[in-house]
C-alpha cells in the first residue's frame, strides 16, 4: 500500500470535480426539482405515519440518489483515462495497483458524500428540519462515505473491464434503476408485498436510505446498527473486488 499514491489520486479525483462547475450545478438543480415535484406534487395524497409531510420522507431518499449516481458514475473516469493513456501512464509506475484503485475510490467517495451533504442542505429550502438532530447529521456523513465508497468501488471494477464509455453507461443504467427503485426512497419498504421484501433487503441502497432517515428525521425500518454493519460489508467486499479487477486491468 503506498499512502502517497493513494493521496495524488484523490487529489486529481478533487480537483477533476471542482474545475465540473456545470456538471456539479446542474445533477444539483435536477434532483432540487425532483424533490420538490415530487414532493409537493404527492405530497396531498400520500401519508406517512409520525411526519408531518411526504416531502420530509423523500427528502432522504433524493439525497440517497444523488450519492448513488455521483458514486457509480464516478467509474467511468477509468474508462476516459484508459481513451486518453492516462492510465497506461500511471500503471507503469511502481506503485501497487490496489493504491491507485484504493485513490480513485477515496476520491469519487469524497464527491459524491460532498454533493450529497449539499442536497441534503438544499432540502432544508423546502421545509425539512435537517438540522433538529446536529449529532444525526454527522452520523449521516458517515453512512454517505460509507455507502460512496462501496458505489465507486463498484463502479471502478466494472469500469476496469470496459474500454467503451457508452458501453459503460448502458450498463451502470441496468444496474442503477433497479438499485434505486428497490430503495424504499419513494415509498416505505414496509409497504411492499413480502416477495417483493426480498428483494429490497438485498440492495445496499435500501440501507443507506434508511439510515439517512433515521439519522435525519427519526424515522426507520431498521435499527441503525444493522445499517452501519451492512454497509460496511458492503464497502468491504467491493473494494476488495474492485482490487482483484482492477490488478487484471489491460491496457
Amino acid at each position: 500500500m503506498n499512502l502517497d499514491a493513494i493521496y495524488v489520486i484523490w487529489l486529481r479525483e478533487l480537483k477533476r470535480y471542482t474545475r465540473a462547475r456545470s456538471n456539479i450545478v446542474g445533477s444539483l438543480a435536477q434532483n432540487f426539482f425532483w424533490l420538490a415535484i415530487f414532493g409537493f406534487g404527492l405530497g396531498a395524497s400520500v401519508v406517512i405515519p409520525g411526519l408531518d409531510n411526504y416531502i420530509i420522507f423523500l427528502a432522504p431518499g433524493i439525497v440517497g440518489m444523488t450519492l448513488l449516481f455521483s458514486s457509480i458514475f464516478s467509474g467511468i473516469g477509468v474508462v476516459w483515462d484508459k481513451q486518453f493513456g492516462f492510465l497506461k501512464e500511471i500503471l507503469v509506475a511502481p506503485v501497487p495497483r490496489s493504491s491507485i484503485m484504493l485513490g480513485k475510490t477515496l476520491g469519487g467517495a469524497t464527491t459524491a458524500t460532498f454533493q450529497s451533504f449539499i442536497m441534503l442542505l438544499l432540502a432544508g429550502l423546502v421545509g425539512v428540519p435537517i438540522f433538529a438532530n446536529p449529532v444525526g447529521i454527522g452520523i449521516a456523513v458517515v453512512i454517505m462515505f460509507i455507502t460512496a465508497c462501496g458505489f465507486v468501488a463498484l463502479g471502478v471494477a466494472i469500469a476496469s473491464t470496459m474500454k467503451d464509455p457508452h458501453g459503460f453507461q448502458l450498463i451502470m443504467n441496468f444496474i442503477v434503476m433497479p438499485l434505486f427503485l428497490l430503495s424504499g426512497a419513494f415509498f416505505p419498504v414496509t409497504n411492499l408485498p413480502s416477495w417483493l421484501q426480498i428483494l429490497v433487503l438485498f440492495d445496499p441502497l435500501t440501507y443507506c436510505v434508511d439510515g439517512l432517515r433515521a439519522t435525519v428525521i427519526g424515522v426507520s425500518a431498521f435499527p441503525l446498527s444493522t445499517t452501519i454493519t451492512v454497509l460496511f460489508g458492503f464497502m468491504i467486499a467491493t473494494v476488495l473486488f474492485g482490487s482483484f479487477l482492477f490488478r487484471k486491468t489491460q491496457i
